[in-house]
């Protein structure tokens, strides 16, 4: 099997490249309105929006910073199919404005702009992010009324475009070994995350050794904000099947088309700074390794919870069509991983090669 992965430098407020239904998932992390580190950007992109914060209008540019990013829900709306999902990481933000703090609510006004395009929302998710003790109180400490509670997670919200869920053909092959394990739907389709390592996350090659982020990569990391790849590679194996496209319209260091790439999906990446695209080769070459992992670690945890299970006198009832091991549902009898084995450049993006991970 074979996925490509194409990439284009451009504004995501406009996304040519991409025709209308053609997306079967979108997972993307915007930039956050009302963050300090994204208003050069805003205001590139409209200056009224730095006009209205050296002003201390913060609602008013509040909503001039969604008002950008409502043009690409546009786009999204356009390109993603009937019953495909929508996977926005989305943050608030608490600032001071004019000497007053307040928290403004990123995530509500996204829920906003969603529902006003007819999408369906769906129960959202929260993610724990590793936070810095040493800095954790905000306000006067220990001293009411006047500290403020911090913020230590993220939202991921989830939407569908139209009223139907997606169809497939009976017993579609590229459906039923897309499955994930029992265990893992308990722990991913869970409204709390607190396991996702955030920005610390590492990568493990499959002799166990790290692999540890370049200097290079932690200073693109330190300024797309990038979400951890634990999380798009959840949502993606959770929301599409094998051969589907995934769409991140704010691409950053490629983090979704990574995850894309290791769960067998085609992906659509559009960045505004080429910067960004200049380094993927980078990480492209430790694919392989990468997705070897991830299957591997699948299988070894799915195992342990084979062995827990049974230890606790609880029966399996089925086994695995491709693996040595039981499973506890029919639908899992059928999952078969993936591993890519070879990555080209090619014309506008990357082409990855996929064979059954075995043992």
């Amino acid at each position: 099997m074979e996925t490509t992965h194409r990439v284009f430098v451009g504004d995501s407020r406009d996304l040519a490249a991409v025709d209308d239904d053609t997306v079967e998932l979108v997972v993307t992390s915007p930039p956050y309105p009302m963050i300090e580190m994204w208003d050069d950007l805003f205001t590139e992109l409209d200056p009224a929006i730095g006009d209205a914060l050296e002003s201390g209008a913060g609602r008013r540019a509040f909503e001039a910073m969604h008002a950008q990013l409502d043009r690409v829900w546009d786009e999204v709306e356009r390109v993603l199919v009937d019953g495909g999902i929508a996977c926005i990481n989305v943050g608030d933000a608490t600032r001071s404005v004019d000497g007053s703090f307040r928290v403004f609510s990123n995530h509500a006004r996204v829920l906003e702009a969603f529902e006003s395009r007819g999408f369906d929302p769906l129960p959202d998710v929260l993610w724990r992010k590793p936070t810095n003790s040493a800095a954790k109180f905000m306000g006067s400490g220990t001293l009411p009324p006047n500290a403020y509670v911090t913020l230590e997670h993220e939202y991921v919200l989830l939407f569908r475009n139209g009223g139907d869920s997606r169809s497939f053909e009976p017993g579609a092959d590229r459906r039923y070994e897309a499955a994930y394990f029992w265990e893992e739907r308990n722990s991913w389709f869970s409204d709390v995350w607190t396991d996702v390592q955030g920005e610390l996350q590492h990568l493990e090659r499959p002799d166990d050794t790290d692999i540890e982020p370049s200097d290079q990569d932690t200073d693109l990391r330190d300024r797309s904000a990038a979400y951890p790849f634990e999380i798009p590679y959840r949502l993606i194996t959770m929301y599409s099947a094998y051969g589907d496209t995934v769409l991140d319209p704010f691409w950053g260091t490629g983090t979704t088309t990574l995850a894309a790439m290791c769960a067998g999906r085609h992906s659509i990446g559009q960045e505004l700074e080429s910067g960004f695209r200049e380094v993927f080769d980078e990480r492209v070459e430790r694919v392989p390794s990468l997705s070897r992992s991830v299957g591997r670690a699948r299988l070894e945890r799915h195992r342990e919870f084979v062995e827990q299970r049974r230890a606790d006198g609880k029966d399996l009832s089925y086994d695995a069509v491709h693996y040595d091991t039981s499973v506890v549902t029919k639908m899992e009898r059928e999952l078969l991983l993936r591993e890519v084995v070879e990555t080209d450049t090619v014309t506008d993006g990357y082409r990855a090669v996929h064979e059954p991970l075995f043992e």
